[in-house]
């Protein structure tokens, strides 16, 4: 009826108006609510659900065409893990309605080369599987799908590519065999035999440098880490074996086999992968993370073996579910738990599993860290039963392994952990963990309970934690977060500046203006200095020291006190640290006020990074400086290295971008310019205009590039600190007859390979001059074997 109103263009009466403009959204709101709801919880069968969605959407075809086309295209490309309920609606409409599968399958495979484009290579993967299971309802001829196969694995016969195009063309292929391998085999099976041999002799001859880098563990056992085209391989060959039945996809459309083999075919149009140019950004290569297997829960459901398809579907279909609804915890922890054929596999695990292989993606997870921990804090209250139990089982076995686990998969543990802590009241069995209290503070047990108690404390108080754990811990416990004033105390009448902190905490209570405490310090000799050398404020570390501590502890309250000092006296400090040692020891005297508190000391360098009274370079010194040996390993100091870093990066992204602006704005003028036939006068008053306009481009440009300058020369710093330090100690282990792979060097060659991984699009930028200067063929093995690890990434 609605439809007939719309169509009838003699009615020109004024309510039909109104409700010709708000009838059309009503009806496409629903359309598009139908259909992205298909498939959930039901009273009706999917099958009948199904059926009657595809009569509503035939009927409304003659209005909403587009729409419709538009939507089914849409979650074909978002809703992965409803996958075979849409591609069996769509071979009911084919059925249906001929021409309306034709332009289905037409706009599928120009969204395709649309995402091929603009590098969106991960929906790219699910419309090819969309597109495959279109075989088995009957929408799209077996032998047009072999067709287009053929050509994705052609790319790997390509020249000068990287080798990681060539991997995302054969994951498209393999990843859509256990939807469609079956019936592609049955119709085309010499085609597909040599498709698989040209796969498998491509799997053979490709790097695999890069793996090292990417492992969360460095050991397989219990489970190997492999590769992640490795292992889908490996899947693929073993459903080959078993003839191609997988026992877990759900496929609605065996239900209207009758009536799909009825329906005509369309062959897929001629599909060549858009070349390779210097825009495309293809995804990294991966390691499968493997953390349980059928022996960890005995009583329950077997779980598949880790070369079994199902594993595979299983774990794509649950990275699906995060993918779609991570922005919703409730939401994403209740699709999780109803996932479809729950009672036939080990959920918990698997879920539990998926989610920690997303925590310890390498270089970073899919989503914010906080992320995972709120998920698993809503599936355990969700299921207080049973997820707990696997959970605390999980985190046993992550504890037991943590000697052969990446640095940076610890830090993200410890981050987990803490939080996960934090909501449970800190309850946990320590005296489980009591092992860790015989072995050297530097193993990585001991060092794993120090750090997750450290950050328990940010998330708490200082008593509550010594509180929560047993006595015998008490080695581990953080120290007690205080202020170390080392003028407060009389004993230290002694030393140098003892009078001049006296008189600067009095001045201070006071109110003091910036130039009261200019002359107060004027009196502090300066030890670097001869008495007939008078250069005024030089670099003076007894004047830093005298004033930073004094400050620092009258400031000690709370963080907002401390950045209130800072803002205070400003200009004090920027005079004081105006040289690099200036800065440098500006930061070792909050190193020795605050070396109790590790948090503080985060926060305050952060601030004085913020308000340019210490720059990148120098905190960079610093980190790898001797004051700092003792903490070199220790959690804090990486945050305040990678928090740097991010700084730096924002901040030339911040004059890169008003830049682009700036000259957006400068060609709108242009083009205005140009489409106005005006009179000279106008064009005298639009150069007038462009005048400051291109002022402004040359200095933001000129900011650019020395800010880009400054980023080359924090990285250069970087790394040339992390080899020297490497270099000595692999030296020092050389001729003392010492195992190079200490404790120590673990952390360092790993947080080396953090720097690179969690900093990658930017490095890569600068890549020729690392090369050139710092990773040379001379450089030691062990340490270059991290830059040729990072070289192939993307190689």
């Amino acid at each position: 009826m609605s439809r007939r109103r719309h169509s009838d263009d003699s009615d020109a009466g004024q309510p039909h108006k109104r409700r010709r403009t708000s009838e059309p959204s009503e009806i496409e709101e629903r359309l598009e609510s139908l259909i992205c709801r298909v498939g959930e919880k039901s009273n009706s069968s999917l099958e009948s659900n199904l059926e009657g969605l595809a009569g509503v959407l035939e009927a409304d075809l003659p209005n909403y065409k587009s729409k419709i086309l538009r939507i089914l295209c849409t979650v074909a490309r978002l809703l992965p893990e409803k996958l075979t309920v849409y591609t069996t609606l769509v071979g009911l409409l084919n059925a249906r309605n001929y021409n309306f599968g034709g332009e289905f399958v037409e706009a599928m495979i120009r969204q395709l080369k649309e995402c091929l484009k603009v590098n969106m290579y991960n929906e790219a993967v699910h419309l090819v599987r969309f597109l495959s299971d279109l075989v088995n309802c009957h929408v799209i001829a077996a032998p047009s799908m072999v067709a287009m196969f053929e050509n994705f694995v052609s790319v790997t016969q390509e020249e000068d590519v990287p080798q990681v195009r060539c991997d995302w063309y054969m994951f498209a292929f393999l990843s859509s065999l256990p939807w469609v391998g079956k019936e592609l085999y049955e119709k085309k099976d010499a085609e597909m035999d040599r498709l698989l041999s040209q796969t498998e002799s491509y799997l053979k001859r490709r790097q695999k440098i890069h793996v090292p880098m990417l492992q969360v563990w460095t050991a397989d056992k219990p489970h190997p880490q492999e590769e992640y085209l490795d292992c889908l391989w490996s899947q693929i060959q073993k459903l080959k074996k078993d003839r191609w039945q997988e026992r877990h996809i759900l496929r609605p459309y065996l239900a209207f086999d009758s009536i799909l083999c009825e329906a005509l075919q369309h062959n897929l149009p001629p599909f060549t992968p858009p070349p390779h140019t210097e825009d495309s950004v293809y995804p990294m290569p991966r390691v499968i993370f493997r953390m349980f297997d059928y022996t960890d829960d005995p009583e329950g459901p077997v779980m598949p073996g880790s070369h079994s398809v199902e594993r595979f579907v299983i774990e794509e279909n649950l990275h699906c579910i995060i993918k779609s609804h991570w922005k919703e915890r409730k939401t994403c922890a209740a699709q999780l738990l109803s996932y479809p054929g729950n009672n036939k596999i080990p959920l918990n695990y698997h879920i539990v599993e998926v989610i920690f292989a997303e925590l310890f993606q390498l270089p970073s997870p899919p989503h914010i860290e906080v992320m995972y921990t709120t998920l698993l804090i809503e599936l355990c209250k969700l299921q207080p039963g049973s997820l707990p139990q696997v959970l605390a089982q999980a985190t046993e076995m992550l504890y037991m392994r943590l000697d052969t686990m990446n640095t940076t998969c610890v830090d993200r543990f410890i981050n987990w952990f803490s939080h996960h802590l934090s909501n449970f009241q800190f309850r946990w069995s320590w005296e489980d963990w009591s092992d860790c209290l015989t072995q050297d503070l530097e193993k990585p047990k001991p060092k794993f309970v120090r750090e997750v108690l450290e950050k328990c404390m940010r998330l708490s108080y200082h008593q509550r934690i010594i509180d929560i754990v047993p006595a015998s811990f008490s080695v581990l416990c953080p120290a007690n977060p205080v202020c170390i004033y080392k003028y407060g105390d009389e004993s230290n009448r002694s030393l140098p500046g003892y009078t001049v902190a006296l008189c600067l905490t009095i001045a201070i209570k006071n109110k003091a203006s910036n130039e009261e405490i200019f002359s107060i310090l004027k009196d502090v000799p300066n030890p670097n200095q001869d008495d007939d050398d008078d250069e005024g404020f030089t670099f003076n570390p007894l004047k830093i020291e005298v004033f930073v501590q004094t400050l620092l502890h009258l400031a000690a309250k709370s963080f907002s006190h401390s950045f209130s000092a800072l803002a205070k006296f400003h200009e004090v400090f920027k005079t004081l640290a105006e040289s690099d040692e200036g800065k440098l020891h500006v930061l070792r005297v909050v190193y020795e006020v605050w070396k109790n508190h590790p948090q503080m000391i985060a926060v305050l360098v952060d601030k004085m990074i913020r308000t340019q009274i210490v720059d990148c370079a120098a905190v960079a010194n610093w980190i790898f400086s001797s004051e700092l040996a003792h903490d070199f390993t220790r959690f804090y100091i990486w945050e305040i290295l990678h928090s740097t870093i991010r700084k730096m990066n924002k901040h030339v992204l911040k004059i890169q971008k008003e830049l682009e602006e700036t000259k957006a704005r400068l060609a709108r003028q242009h083009k205005r310019r140009d489409s106005d036939d005006d009179d000279d006068d106008d064009d005298r008053s639009s150069d007038r205009e462009d005048g400051p306009l291109e002022e402004q481009i040359e200095r933001l440009q000129e900011k650019v590039e020395s800010a880009q300058s400054e980023q080359k020369n924090l990285f250069l710093v970087i790394f040339q600190r992390f080899i020297m330090l490497l270099t000595e100690h692999l030296v020092r282990c050389e001729t003392g007859g010492i195992d190079v792979f200490t404790p120590w060097y673990k952390s360092c060659i790993e947080r080396l390979q953090q720097i690179f991984l969690q900093h990658h699009q930017i490095i890569q930028q600068y890549m020729v001059t690392l090369e050139n200067l710092l990773f040379t063929a001379e450089l030691d093995h062990h340490i270059l074997a991290v830059f040729q690890q990072f070289c192939a990434l993307q190689a």
